[in-house]
């Protein structure tokens, strides 16, 4: 944002918004959070401070203005972005949130890999009648994809190590998150279902290179 100097410096950490209820929305960076600051749609904050954003000069005080951001911020949602929070919504599948859900773990081989060595597994294959569904898929080596291809695990002799399972919208959340703070994750674990297995996870995985 133009005019202004951040106090902290170092890594840019971002801030967890949720709406007023405190149901968690998404990530943003500083320079959205002050905006949603001067548009005066916060409408309260918790967690750690994280940043002090300093603006301009009052031209009749000379004082300088200071925006102090913390870790999360809750704003007025729209009608759509609560909608995430109930029961049956179901978020977008996307390679990248999988292999966070699966913690970048094949779960045929149970090794870990880099994202450029993993692919995303249909259980049972599409040409089977399988869907392209978080409950159907699940992260896989190349190797391993390769080996099943296009039968059950079963046929092929493979163990499956998890049950797929489609996240809710604040594992969602948390899956996209890059290092994600105590308090974040404390906040967001509230919002897990009691049998979610991320509630043992401490942060996602760093994106892969």
């Amino acid at each position: 944002m133009r005019g202004c100097e951040v106090a902290v410096v170092g890594f840019e950490h971002q801030i967890l918004r949720t709406d007023v209820s405190g149901m968690p929305l998404e990530w943003i960076g500083y320079q959205e959070a002050v905006r949603l600051y001067y548009l005066d749609q916060v409408a309260y904050a918790c967690g750690g401070v994280l940043y002090r954003v300093r603006g301009g000069f009052n031209a009749l005080t000379g004082a300088r203005s200071v925006v102090t951001l913390n870790s999360i911020i809750a704003t007025e949602g729209s009608v759509q972005a609560a909608r995430k929070g109930l029961p049956g919504y179901v978020p977008p599948l996307n390679n990248q949130t999988l292999f966070r859900r699966d913690d970048q773990i094949c779960l045929y081989c149970g090794n870990r890999f880099p994202r450029s060595q993993l692919s995303r597994d249909h259980v049972t294959p599409t040409s089977r009648g399988g869907r392209d569904c978080w409950t159907n898929v699940v992260t896989a080596c190349k190797r391993c994809n390769n080996h099943k291809g296009a039968r059950t695990p079963e046929e092929a002799g493979m163990q499956l190590l998890a049950v797929p399972f489609a996240p809710t919208h604040a594992e969602y959340v948390y899956l996209q998150g890059r290092r994600v703070l105590a308090d974040q994750m404390e906040f967001l674990r509230a919002h897990f279902p009691r049998s979610s297995p991320l509630r043992l996870r401490r942060q996602p995985l760093a994106p892969p290179r």
